[in-house]
Order: C-alpha cells, then structure tokens, then sequence
C-alpha cells in the first residue's frame, strides 16, 4: 500500500491510497473460489461448477464486495499510519478499479483539531443564589394547583386565564396564507402562546362568536414570508372554559407524597423540592457560563463529521420527546433546526476532553460511586440503583466521564471571578436558567 496526504484545510486531508492490483485480484480469486465451492446452479452438481461459470454469474458483484472490503481495510490501516486523528466518516472517490490494474482510491476526511486550551482567567461568572419565602412556596403551590386544574365549560365571556377553544383561518389581504388554518384548537387566553395582540382580541367572546382578529407578525417571526406584515384571522369560538382548582386538602396533598395530609410537611416538601431545583439549576447555570467563556477564549474548526452525529443525536432526542416512535425518520427533520446547538456541544466536548486530558483529570470510583448516588437519589431507591449503576460497564462509564467533566468545570470555575447576586427566588431560577451564548449575541447585536 502507498499512501501520500494532502492538507485541504486546517482540519482537512485527503488521503491517496493505492493498492497493489495482485493484492486485490486474489483476494477476488478466493472469494470466487469460496463461492464455487457452495453455490448450486441447475445443471451443475454441488462444488463442480466450473470456474469460468462462476467468474461470468458472480464476478462483478465478488469484485465490488473484495473492493470494499479493501477500501475500509486500507483507510483504517493508512489512518493509523499517517497518525490521523479522524473525526466521523471519510468521502471515498474510487479512481482505479480493473483487473490486473493497481487500485486507486482517495479519502476526504477531517481530523480532530489539534487544540492548546486556553483558560478563562479574569472571566466575570455571576452565580445566583435566594432565600426562599413563604410567598416563593405559596407561588410554587398555586402553580401546582393550576398544573392540576379541571376546565369547566361555562356561558360566561372570555376572561383572561380562561381556555377558549376555536377554528381560525389567517389571511394576508384577500388571500389565505400556508400554516394559518386550525380547527378546535384549545388556546388559554393570557398565555402568550400566539402572537402578541392575537389572545386579546379574544377577550369577551363567547361559544357561537366569530371574532375578526387583526395582527402584526413580529419582524424576527421565524417565516419569513409573514415576517413584519399585517393579517387578519378569521375565527370561531366553539367553547369558554374556566380553570377550577383544587383545593390544597388530603387528597391534593397525596399527589406530592405527603400521606398524613399535614399542612406543614406539605410545605416544608415543596421547599425542600425548590431549594434542590434552584441548587440544579444554578450549578448548571455557571456550568453553562464556563463552558462559553471556554469556547470564547479558544475559537477553533469544528469537524462537520461531528456537528452531523450531534444533529442526528439531537434528532433523535426531538422525536422520542414528541412520541413519534421508532419507525420515524429523523431525515424529515431539517438540519437547521439543530445544527447551531450540534456546532455548540461538539466545540465544548472538544476542549474539555483536551482540557480533561492536558490536566490528567481522572474519576475514582469512589467519585463515581458519590455521584451514582446522587443521580439515583432522585429515584428513590439509591442504594440498589447505584450497584447496578456501578455494575453496568455502559452506564459506570457514562457516569465516570460526567464526573471528569464536571471537575474539569470546576478547575476552570477557580480561574474565574465568581460574582454570587443575591436574587427572589423566581429571578434566581430565571438568571440561572438562561444561556449565556444567547445573551453574548444579543450584546453583539445591539453593540453593532
């Protein structure tokens, strides 16, 4: 095998690989020999068809096979040489395949970057913490009962908070336009859920109403045929329904685990149940914090090998979260939908894992064990969840790469200057929950 390389861009090669021609064509001679030994043809006995028959039935297809079979064994072999780190699957160009000819092939491949990480010294990284109120527990209970709320239809006009159920049709002037047409639609007035201005003009209607609804897409609307235009919504209101809670009783109560119905350690529960959303939240909030400074600081070419296996995986995600099933094909979902978050999370799994490796960072299975447990205390079964855990190669691995990230997190969290702001509890869990690549747009944006 002769192999040159060839850079075609800073993560960018382009092997040349070529094969001796008698390598290939006994490789192909023997899969013949092998298939004159098992195939059965009319007119022949088992094992005594002759040779030129099987070369002129099986050739082409045996030879296509052999070739393939070479290709993969060679690239593999070529990347090992050269010392390539490759990143996804090659483009392979065939450029010489005859018999008694040596075969020529090229690979286009991309290799992981060879990456110099930088820290983040000096970044500013706000960590937002709360005292949570009796007013915080009372808010998060109202929430509860709303989550468990009955609708009952009523005669009464639409108010805001109440579910009204309608067809609409949407037109630019005269004409209907794509995406506009719904028929009994249940839209909770008050939720924001359509466009701004849309859920008001509803407000006062009542079952058998036809409201005309007239509103301004917002400049930024996602399609860019409605962006910014006036429409006009045709509409039929079919039913009002207005939200019953529930009352905070026995019943309500056992829905949360608290069995006696005691008013006390119903709200000391929701507490606690707070108190470790907004601990979850924050870590992974600051977590987010670094991981864009990180990516700040060491801009780099992503491999689009990888960005593609991230858009599959989010894919993936999109359709077991919507129940559309194993069948599905995650092909009819567009690229551009995941492509920016694939770009994201392959970017910051690359300098971490050099991060991780440059610092010699390890996880101890008692590490592992320590966050098992925390993992498997949200299940309630810790100890018999964290051996299977722990006994499971997949899982423990899985396990064991977290922690190393989330140590690397925390080295790179002491390089920072850490800001802890005091916030109410629902702007903490708004500060800690919000992404900071989004805001560092948003500050270019209005910077330009």
């Amino acid at each position: 095998m002769q192999v040159s390389v060839e850079t075609t861009s800073s993560i960018g090669r382009r092997l040349t690989i070529q094969v001796p021609a008698e390598q290939v064509d006994q490789a192909v001679e023997n899969r013949l020999r092998e298939t004159a030994r098992r195939v059965r043809l009319n007119g022949f006995r088992p094992g005594k068809v002759p040779m030129s028959v099987v070369r002129s039935r099986f050739g082409a297809e045996t030879r296509a096979e052999v070739v393939g079979d070479v290709i993969r064994q060679n690239y593999m072999q070529a990347v090992s040489q050269e010392s390539l780190n490759a990143a996804g699957f090659p483009e392979i160009d065939l450029k010489t395949n005859e018999a008694g000819k040596d075969l020529e092939f090229t690979a286009d491949l991309e290799i992981i970057p060879e990456i110099d990480v930088k820290g983040i010294e000096g970044v500013s990284v706000e960590r937002p913490s709360a005292d949570i109120t009796d007013a915080d527990v009372d808010a998060t209970i109202e929430n509860l009962r709303k989550q468990a709320a009955d609708w009952q239809e009523s005669e009464k006009t639409a108010e805001n908070g109440d579910q009204i159920t309608i067809d609409f049709e949407g037109f630019l002037g005269e004409e209907a336009f794509e995406g506009g047409k719904a028929e009994g639609h249940a839209l909770v007035l008050g939720s924001g859920s359509f466009i701004p201005g849309f859920e008001d003009q509803l407000i006062g209607a009542k079952a058998g109403d036809e409201p005309t609804v007239k509103v301004t897409f917002p400049e930024e609307y996602h399609a860019d045929q409605l962006a910014g235009k006036e429409a006009t919504f045709k509409t039929r209101v079919h039913k009002v329904e207005s939200q019953q809670l529930p009352e905070v009783d026995a019943e309500f109560m056992k829905r949360f685990g608290v069995e006696d119905g005691d008013q006390d350690a119903f709200r000391t529960q929701i507490r606690d149940n707070m108190a470790r959303e907004l601990e979850s939240a924050v870590e992974n909030g600051v977590k987010q914090q670094v991981i864009s400074a990180l990516k700040k600081a060491n801009p780099i070419d992503v491999p689009k090998g990888l960005v593609q296996q991230g858009i599959d995986d989010l894919k993936r995600q999109a359709a077991a979260q919507f129940g559309l099933g194993d069948d599905f094909d995650i092909n009819q979902l567009p690229n551009e939908l995941f492509e920016e978050q694939a770009r994201d999370r392959a970017q910051a799994g690359l300098l971490l894992g050099e991060f991780i490796k440059a610092n010699d960072i390890t996880a101890s299975d008692e590490e592992t064990r320590e966050f098992a447990a925390k993992v498997a205390q949200q299940y309630g079964q810790a100890e018999e969840l964290v051996e299977q855990y722990m006994q499971n190669e997949q899982i423990k691995g899985n396990l064991e790469s977290i922690v190393r990230e989330n140590k690397a997190i925390e080295q790179l969290l002491a390089q920072a200057d850490v800001k802890d702001v005091k916030l109410p509890f629902q702007e903490a869990m708004t500060a800690a929950q919000s992404n900071p690549d989004e805001e560092a747009e948003e500050e270019n944006d209005a910077d330009a």
